[in-house]
């Protein structure tokens, strides 16, 4: 069977010869002219002269003065004419997604030669429709009946907005086609109406030749009439018998254009011929197979290919996305052996390393550049630090990463400690002092400045994609350069990244290669005039064949049929024609569609493909896709003890080992590590035998739980020594209500605290505050006067410590094995208090979560792991810090009762009657000692079980745990 192109070509040479110089062979696209050109070679036998081929694009372009202006350069006239045509006060990032919307109804109307007035015409009134004598009776009931939605009875405020706009529609068009015509440049539909409309237009070959066309506009149709009138024109149609009006009772909506054309436009090739025009009905192999998502469609590419000899019949072969968003992952299931391929959709540039770095320096400049201090946000640095494209710029990158994030990190570098060599000054110059110009050009010529260098220090670098991706956006930042330049783009920062976004994600990166070799991978589009032997379709969906039918556009779809303008009943037809003329001589057919309706899927097969199955002759083979793989079960597993582990173990928690002679006077096993192997000893071996930290978070813009506990516990601590100062260390209602009173105090205090815990930094002066830390500064200054409310119901009382460690040893002989280690941690404060309870000391653990605690009945609440949720681990810490002090001489000399005390800042009342010493079945605990024996043996328990080396490191079974776990993904390993 021999293909389209193949009949044209060789009907062409059968009548016009070997000299084809003074012809020029239109068609819709430029793929198909590269076939074409194939299949001329190969049917003369001697050295021909080539016609010219050109695009039907290519054609109007060549007969105008005017030229085609920039698409944002478009935008950015339009929206001015919008602007000073309604007074309104829209920003160019929100008018441009409509803005485009509108210039493509406007190209629609001139290619539609409509006339623009009219279609645009004054409805205030209805009786404007009066004049319409250039309407037919079908196009004036159906804007009757449009317009009958526009009386005063049914006027709501929505439709007076949309008639108060439309009302001005037309006065934008005139404005905005006068500004371009002045500068000598249009938009698409606009030069093609001029050039449709010039009867003074001449052409200079001798014959135009028109191959493959479908849909025709009115201008296309008035340029072909010409020419034809002229004797110049000829037509080749493509089209199969199944689908033509003639040949098909129900008029296929896949042959409506093309059976209207032929009767002004004649074929040149023999319409009755059934070797070109009768083939959709012959004999084919089709396969429909629903698969349960996108990406099993695109693995499903390798299988198919290594079946039928498909790779060896190279560019007979085609892959075809309905979905183009199906490339990358196509791409990566192309096996092997598979020597050529030839893709003729682009790579998307938002998807490449460059576009996520041009989005880094935009931001770094508008967000992480602070004009008022000349510094800037470490987060933002940091990000660049962490590009990949970092390494093509500075050489000195790591180093000063390093540097800006050691413990007392710099989160407010200046240009001057960022600009430690050529890449670096390039990257953190100022450029918001360029005097007498604007920050959008300043950012921009930037742009350009680092691209430039990152080209400079790849040139020897093997790798298209990224110096194709380079291209791109240079290109692409250059026009922004050019339209701000000219002023035609004069928007604030803001816009101007959200503009380079849009652009940006609309962007493709072409693939180069040899057209008409190897296995083809296209869009629908690109199939145009080619015929293929074996075909597969991907995500033959509806909303993807048909794409998602909708109008949108500002012309109302009413309107639009009455002035013949595209409609959805033209972009049906449109799709059907493509997805027919694709299969029509095709004699391998597969089809796939997305049978899932999740995230936002359909599931549903493409109504064209439903009509083959019911309408045609074809008997069609129904076929499931299921992904080759089986739901893996994660087991988590137990952890041995072996000598190894047991080496680690007593290493990390003796006190004696070599690790732990410097740390004397710390803790070992703190009440976090033993809470924290009561919650899950596997989550345990993980933190405290191999040594992996839960990886910190960049917290400058980020207040954590943790962090806001820490500046609270700073800044009360701070406050509570300026007050034991006052008194010998006693604390009275006088001076705590003094201090309330000077709230200048209290919010220095804080800022001290600020700067310590989350700036790092020991200077004395206010910190640079985000929105996000004022509102926690705030939030914490109100936490500080309510402990301070709170505190006034048991004055005097007195401050026996504050954020101090308290320390015991723990002797541990289990195994055969015997060592000492600390256990202990950090008391928040240590008070003094006479109360009816009578004289007693406390210990104190503020907490300033919103989660309060349930009381617990015994001690073996506290070591039941199935309390979590009842916070059990502020019990235990406070019971075990409770019971260490209780037991030293050194802090407990009076021999006073010790009782353990939560603060709940939340969640505290500032009556008399509030008291944050625990319970135990409702009864507050009023001496630790009441309950030692109980709680020593349960915490002995407990700690021997974490050494004893015939017990595992078990997983817990709490899936709440899991849930949050920093080792969730290596456990399951």
């Amino acid at each position: 069977m021999k293909d389209f192109l193949e009949y044209v070509a060789q009907d062409i040479v059968d009548k016009y010869g070997s000299d084809l110089s003074r012809i020029a062979i239109v068609f819709p696209n430029k793929r198909a002219s590269l076939f074409f050109n194939e299949y001329l070679a190969q049917i003369t036998e001697k050295p021909i002269w080539c016609p010219n081929y050109i695009t039907i694009s290519e054609l109007f372009r060549s007969h105008s003065s005017f030229t085609i202006a920039d698409p944002i350069k478009l935008i950015c006239e339009l929206h001015k004419c919008f602007l000073e045509c309604t007074k309104s006060s829209e920003t160019l990032d929100h008018f441009y997604n409509w803005g485009q919307m509108l210039l493509s109804d406007f190209d629609d109307i001139d290619k539609s030669m409509a006339d623009a007035r009219k279609v645009f015409m004054n409805v205030r009134d209805i009786h404007e429709l009066d004049d319409i004598s250039y309407l037919n009776e079908e196009q004036i009931k159906v804007l009757k009946k449009f317009f009958s939605n526009f009386n005063e009875e049914h006027n709501s405020e929505l439709k007076k907005r949309f008639l108060n706009l439309w009302n001005r529609i037309y006065d934008i068009y005139k404005l905005f086609n006068s500004k371009l015509r002045i500068e000598r440049q249009t938009y698409e539909g606009a030069l093609y109406k001029q050039v449709a409309n010039d009867n003074y237009v001449e052409f200079k070959y001798e014959q135009y030749i028109f191959v493959g066309f479908n849909v025709l506009q009115e201008v296309e149709k008035k340029l072909f009439k010409r020419l034809k009138k002229e004797g110049k024109a000829v037509f080749y149609w493509d089209f199969d018998l199944y689908y033509m009006k003639n040949h098909n009772m129900n008029g296929h909506e896949a042959g409506h254009y093309i059976s209207s054309y032929l009767s002004d436009f004649p074929n040149e090739l023999d319409t009755n011929n059934d070797d070109i025009y009768n083939n959709f009905n012959k004999p084919k192999n089709i396969t429909c197979i629903s698969a349960s998502t996108e990406n099993v469609q695109a693995r499903y590419v390798s299988t198919w290919l290594k079946e039928k000899d498909r790779i060896s019949a190279g560019a007979r072969t085609a892959i075809i996305l309905c979905n183009e968003n199906l490339l990358l992952p196509v791409i990566y299931s192309i096996p092997d052996d598979v020597n050529s391929i030839n893709i003729t959709t682009g790579y998307p540039l938002s998807q490449t390393s460059i576009a996520s770095f041009l989005s880094l320096l935009i931001s770094l400049q508008i967000n992480g550049f602070i004009p008022s201090s000349g510094k800037y946000r470490l987060k933002d640095v940091n990000y660049i630090l962490q590009h990949p494209y970092i390494k093509y710029i500075s050489k000195n990158y790591n180093m000063l990463y390093n540097a800006l994030n050691q413990e007392k990190k710099e989160y407010y570098p200046t240009p001057e400690l960022l600009c430690i060599d050529k890449g670096c000054t390039l990257l953190f110059q100022n450029i918001n002092n360029s005097g007498g110009v604007s920050l959008i050009e300043s950012i921009t010529k930037w742009i350009i400045d680092i691209i430039k260098e990152i080209a400079s220090n790849v040139k020897e670098i093997k790798h298209p994609l990224l110096h194709e991706s380079l291209f791109r956006t240079y290109t692409l930042i250059n026009r922004f350069y050019s339209l701000i330049l000219s002023g035609d783009l004069n928007v604030d920062v803001i816009t101007y990244q959200r503009l380079i976004n849009q652009v940006v994600n609309t962007t493709s990166i072409p693939f180069h290669g040899e057209p008409i070799e190897g296995i083809q991978i296209m869009g629908v589009l690109e199939t145009r005039n080619i015929d293929f032997t074996n075909l597969l379709i991907l995500s033959v969906n509806e909303g993807n064949m048909p794409k998602d039918i909708n109008d949108n556009s500002f012309i109302p779809y009413n309107i639009r049929k009455a002035h013949n303008l595209t409609t959805i009943d033209n972009k049906i037809a449109i799709y059907a024609y493509y997805f027919y003329r694709l299969l029509q001589r095709a004699k391998d057919i597969t089809v796939l569609y997305n049978s899932s309706t999740e995230s936002q899927t359909r599931g549903e097969l493409s109504r064209f493909m439903l009509q083959i199955m019911v309408e045609s002759n074809h008997n069609v083979i129904n076929k499931t896709l299921h992904a080759d793989s089986k739901p893996m079960i994660f087991e988590t597993k137990e952890i041995d003890k072996n000598k190894t582990i047991a080496d680690l173990l007593i290493n990390r928690f003796d006190k004696n080992s070599e690790r732990n002679k410097e740390r004397v006077n710390s803790p070992l096993l703190t009440p976090t590590a033993i809470n924290q192997y009561m919650r899950c000893p596997k989550q345990f071996y993980y933190n405290y035998v191999c040594g992996i930290k839960d990886k910190e978070e960049d917290i400058i813009d980020k207040i954590d739980n943790r962090v806001f506990g820490n500046i609270f516990h700073s800044a009360s601590q701070k406050i509570y020594q300026n007050l034991q100062t006052i008194n010998n260390g006693i604390i009275t209602h006088e001076c705590l209500k003094e201090c309330l009173d000077n709230r200048k105090q209290i919010e220095d205090i804080v800022d001290e605290a600020f700067m310590e815990e989350l700036f790092k930094s020991e200077k004395k002066s206010r910190p640079n505050y985000t929105g996000l830390h004022l509102i926690n500064r705030q939030v914490i200054i109100t936490y500080i006067r309510k402990l301070l409310k709170i505190d006034m119901q048991f004055t005097p009382f007195q401050i026996i410590s504050l954020e101090e460690d308290v320390i015991a040893d723990w002797n541990i002989s289990i195994n055969a094995t015997s060592f000492t280690t600390t256990i202990g941690g950090r008391v928040d404060r240590l008070d003094c208090i006479t109360d009816k309870f009578g004289k007693r000391i406390r210990v104190i653990d503020y907490k300033t979560g919103n989660k309060n605690i349930e009381s617990l009945n015994n001690i073996d609440d506290i070591f039941d792991t199935s309390n979590i949720s009842k916070h059990i681990d502020y019990y235990f810490q406070s019971f075990l810090y409770s019971l260490i002090i209780r037991s030293s001489a050194n802090t407990d000399i009076s021999h006073l009762p010790v009782s353990p005390a939560l603060l709940f800042i939340q969640h505290a009342s500032t009556k008399d009657s509030y008291d944050p010493t625990l319970c135990l079945s409702k009864e507050p605990v009023i001496d630790i000692f009441d309950v030692k024996k109980e709680f020593e043996e349960l915490l002995s328990h407990t700690i021997n079980e974490i050494f004893n080396m015939s017990i595992p490191f078990t997983p817990t079974s709490n899936n709440e745990t899991c849930t949050y776990c920093p080792y969730s993904l290596i456990c399951r390993l």
